[in-house]
C-alpha cells in the first residue's frame, strides 16, 4: 500500500484498508509485477491509490478508501454473465455498482465510518460530480493513469489500433490538464506510446461534399 499521511493514518483507516485488500486478494486473475504474480485488483488498487497521492498529496482517507475499493471484488460479476449488446452492458454495470456499493458500505461501517462518510466514498467511486468535484476528478485521473500502466497493451491487442485510439480519446476527454500532464510520465511500450500520441491528435474534420 502507498504511504499515508495525516488523518489517513488512523487506526480505522488501516483496518478498513486491510479488509478491502483482503477481499481483493482473492482475485483469481493475476498480473506479473516485478517478476511476481499478484492479484490483479490488488495491483490496480495500489496503482490508483498511488496516483491519487501523486496528483493530490493532501488526499484524505475517504479519497484513498475510494481508490482502494473502486473495483472491489469486480471479478465476481463478469461481463460475460450478461447478454451481449448495450442493454446487457447497462444491466451488468448497474448490478455491479449496486453489489460493490453494498459491500464497501458493509466494510466501512464495520470499521466505524458513519453514513455520511460511507456516502462520500460511494460518491467518489461512482464518480458523481465529475468535472466539478476536485476529489472526484482526481479519482478519475488516477483511474485513467492506472489503465495506461496496467491494461493499455492488453486492450489494444483485443480491440486493434484504430478502435483503441477511439477508446483512448474518450478516456483522455475525461481527464484534467494535470492528469494529462501526468500521463506523459507513464512508462509505456513503443506501440502504446504511439497509440496515445495518435489519440491526443484531434481527428481531421470531415469537410463533406
Amino acid at each position: 500500500m502507498a504511504e499515508t499521511s495525516g488523518s489517513e493514518g488512523s487506526a480505522r483507516f488501516e483496518r478498513a484498508v486491510a479488509s478491502i485488500d483482503a477481499a481483493n486478494a482473492d482475485d483469481p486473475v493475476t498480473v506479473l509485477v516485478d517478476g511476481v504474480e499478484q492479484p490483479k485488483e490488488l495491483v490496480h488498487a495500489d496503482l490508483v491509490e498511488g496516483w491519487v497521492l501523486a496528483l493530490d498529496p493532501g488526499a484524505g482517507e475517504l479519497q484513498l478508501l475510494a481508490a482502494r475499493a473502486h473495483h472491489l471484488r469486480r471479478w465476481v460479476s463478469p461481463r460475460t454473465d450478461y447478454p451481449e449488446g448495450r442493454a446487457g452492458y447497462l444491466r451488468w454495470r448497474a448490478d455491479h455498482k449496486k453489489r460493490q456499493a453494498a459491500e464497501v458500505a458493509e466494510i466501512l461501517e464495520a470499521h466505524g465510518y458513519d453514513a455520511g462518510e460511507i456516502e462520500r466514498v460511494a460518491a467518489i467511486v461512482a464518480k458523481r460530480g465529475l468535472g466539478s468535484d476536485p476529489q472526484v476528478q482526481t479519482h478519475e485521473d488516477a483511474l485513467c493513469l492506472a489503465f495506461l500502466q496496467l491494461q493499455f497493451d492488453e486492450l489494444a491487442d483485443q480491440l486493434g489500433d484504430d478502435r483503441m485510439v477511439e477508446v483512448v480519446r474518450k478516456t483522455i476527454a475525461k481527464m484534467s490538464p494535470r492528469g494529462l500532464d501526468a500521463a506523459g510520465t507513464v512508462e509505456m511500450t513503443d506501440r502504446g506510446a504511439a497509440l496515445l500520441q495518435a489519440a491526443l491528435v484531434a481527428p481531421a474534420a470531415d469537410s463533406g461534399p
